[in-house]
């Protein structure tokens, strides 16, 4: 398993196997699909809707949103584009799809149908089939995205894609690590070389889809650097397949200025890492995902929250902006709650856009640290892997240089703990295996110290358990006094 572009051969040869396991993939025709994207309008297509909104220095919105059924999915996809006023839309699959088990996706759409409301959590997209598919995205006139949480996406990519969709999310570790405990690194890579080789190979004739890396990963305090390393590693991993359109992801931390600082070195440090690489000629969007986190209850109060990560996500310069709901304590939203965090995302966006935040010591000071700390991760890894980063990232994870917090997988090391400092930026209580130089480490102990002075109290586990369920709370450092 290396980062090379797979053989046509091999590529069709596995196709073979992939559509034969469950019967909806019998409707997929490779060519035939290809020329139906052909006359798909640039409007409804994330990469040409995304460059202009990169060209014109805009921050799009996209919500979350999918339900069992395809005519109540795609009242729900009108609704949102209307009375949200969203620039793209979401197709968010089930949880029984994500784990490929579309015997029971088929029974949660038949009670469904029973009961005459979704008794599933999204939409199983390879179920419903290619027309299907097909016809939510001709119901909308904005580009729709597939979003899962799946390691093995193949027949997921090859109906959807088939269906019409233009935007694909996901990736070898963001769609692994965070999401499942059992599935071996190499395994997810080679799922998701087949995903990017299968849209490389729409790419090879004419047809651009967009893939997105999930940024967010645990969405439980994950230090900016771990998520850009990954990002980075994930865009490496879609560009040797193929794929010319790229969003890179990051998920909200709370602190204004170390969130600011992330999605602008996000866009720089990949386009640097790409174009080592030898792939000059791609896309390359950011994505900014609103607070992962618990949410408080009050409305009043998710609304700050929201808006706070539309500021964030406006002066940050995001290309797109994933948008929570007032109701996100509860579980799933009504589609009047989505759509009302919709519009207070625009307003605050509209009101941000001519603002522009240059040269302020705090941001670059951020945008240093986060840099040094993801060029150690990222070379460390393609040290291990004697410049693949394929092979580079099994052996990262094993040796825990690459690592993610609070992951259920047990193919990461998990010892690295995240904490705020006493600003609310997220750092590191304990830095694990990670390559940090000296003054790296040095300089997160500092902060922690800092805090431990303000507070009376020594840095330990019980900082990160507060900071956890700070916001929940109303605050963003989980203080003493916050209970």
């Amino acid at each position: 398993m290396k980062n090379i572009r797979w053989e046509e051969e091999e590529f069709l040869k596995k196709r073979k196997e992939v559509l034969k396991s469950w019967p909806t993939g019998s409707q997929v025709d490779l060519e035939e699909s290809i020329n139906y994207h052909r006359a798909i309008p640039k409007n409804k297509v994330s990469k040409w809707v995304l460059k202009k909104a990169k060209n014109e220095g805009r921050t799009l919105t996209q919500p979350r949103a999918g339900v069992a059924l395809i005519d109540n999915h795609i009242e729900l996809l009108r609704f949102l584009e209307k009375e949200g006023m969203a620039d793209l839309l979401p197709t968010t699959i089930d949880s029984y799809t994500r784990l490929n088990k579309y015997e029971e996706a088929q029974k949660g759409i038949e009670e469904s149908i029973r009961l005459g409301r979704s008794m599933l959590n999204g939409f199983p997209a390879v179920n419903h089939g290619v027309k299907a598919c097909r016809k939510v995205c001709e119901s909308v006139n904005v580009p729709v995205e597939v979003r899962h949480g799946t390691p093995d996406s193949r027949l997921l990519a090859e109906i959807t894609l088939a269906g019409g969709f233009t935007d694909f999310e996901g990736g070898a570790i963001t769609y692994n690590i965070p999401y499942s405990k059992n599935v071996p690194i190499e395994t997810s890579i080679r799922n998701w070389q087949y995903v990017d080789r299968l849209i490389g190979y729409y790419q090879d004739n004419g047809v651009s889809i967009n893939r997105e890396s999930f940024g967010p990963l645990t969405g439980t305090l994950v230090p900016p650097c771990i998520s850009h390393a990954v990002s980075i590693a994930e865009a490496l991993l879609a560009a040797a397949q193929g794929v010319k359109s790229i969003s890179v992801g990051y998920g909200q931390c709370g602190n204004l200025i170390q969130d600011i600082a992330a999605i602008k070195l996000l866009s720089i440090i990949t386009e640097q890492y790409l174009k080592e690489f030898g792939f000059t000629d791609i896309l390359l969007t950011t994505v900014f995902h609103q607070w992962m986190g618990g949410f408080p209850k009050d409305e009043a109060e998710a609304f700050a929250v929201i808006s706070w990560g539309a500021a964030a996500a406006g002066l940050g310069g995001a290309t797109k902006v994933i948008v929570k709901t007032p109701h996100e304590a509860y579980g799933i939203p009504t589609k009047e709650a989505n759509a009302l965090g919709l519009r207070a995302t625009k307003q605050i966006l509209n009101m941000v856009k001519d603002q522009k935040l240059k040269e302020i010591e705090l941001i670059e000071k951020e945008i240093d640290i986060i840099k040094e700390e993801t060029k150690s991760i990222l070379e460390a890894v393609l040290n291990l892997g004697k410049g693949d980063i394929a092979i580079g990232l099994v052996r990262g994870f094993e040796a825990g240089v690459i690592d993610i917090p609070f992951a259920p997988s047990r193919f990461t090391k998990g010892k690295i703990i995240p904490v705020r400092d006493d600003h609310g930026a997220i750092r590191f209580l304990n830095i694990g295996n990670l390559p940090f130089s000296k003054k790296i480490r040095n300089f997160h102990k500092k902060k922690l110290e800092e805090r431990g002075k303000v507070e009376n109290r020594k840095p330990s586990f019980k900082m990160v358990v507060d900071d956890i369920y700070a916001i929940s709370k109303g605050y963003l450092v989980g203080r003493p006094e916050n209970k």
